[in-house]
């Protein structure tokens, strides 16, 4: 049975590529888990943006780095996603899209699809959750081109991370 738009239980859906997953994108998760009572990450499969990682990679790592969050009791859910995500949403029956904002630069963008997704779903509400002061800059693309270039990484991603881009340069240097 579908639930009911005024329930109080609310379902946020926080879409993105992921290619990798940041300490920026984990600032948003952990902070959107105080808004909603489960968070669902879209990873977008998006294979026009030339993706790093596969899709089912960027699932695996996601997944990998919530399970702390979710040992703690937050109800997360990690789902791959490749339609309009209006459709996703309603799919999952969410009630807020989460988008974080680095810049104002964002904004306008983000903004345009906020009003967009408004017209497809007034019952959706969009929040823009401002990046914590020492993450605005983190960039999944700028995290690649250092990785790429054998900087140093760590502390835009996590250990974790940071391992599986160094196996996927490594993998990449030896084709």
């Amino acid at each position: 049975m579908a639930k009911s738009k005024s329930s109080a239980y609310r379902v946020g859906v926080y879409p993105g590529t992921f290619d990798p997953i940041t300490n920026g994108h984990m600032d948003i998760v952990v902070r959107a888990c105080k808004l909603v009572d489960k968070l669902v990450l879209a990873v977008a499969r998006n294979d026009a943006k030339g993706p790093l990682f596969s899709t089912d990679e960027r699932l695996k790592i996601v997944q990998e780095e919530v399970r702390p969050l979710v040992e703690q009791g937050h109800n997360i859910e990690v789902l791959a996603f490749d339609n309009l995500l209006m459709h996703f949403v309603q799919s999952v029956d969410g009630d807020v899209i989460i988008r974080g904002l680095r810049a104002a630069s964002d904004f306008e963008y983000e903004f345009q699809m906020a009003g967009m997704n408004a017209r497809l779903d007034k019952t959706v509400e969009t929040v823009f959750l401002p990046a914590s002061e020492r993450q605005h800059f983190i960039a999944s693309r700028l995290v690649k081109e250092i990785g790429a270039l054998d900087g140093d990484i760590s502390s835009f991603v996590s250990p974790k991370v940071a391992e599986h881009l160094a196996r996927k340069y490594a993998e990449k240097k030896r084709t």
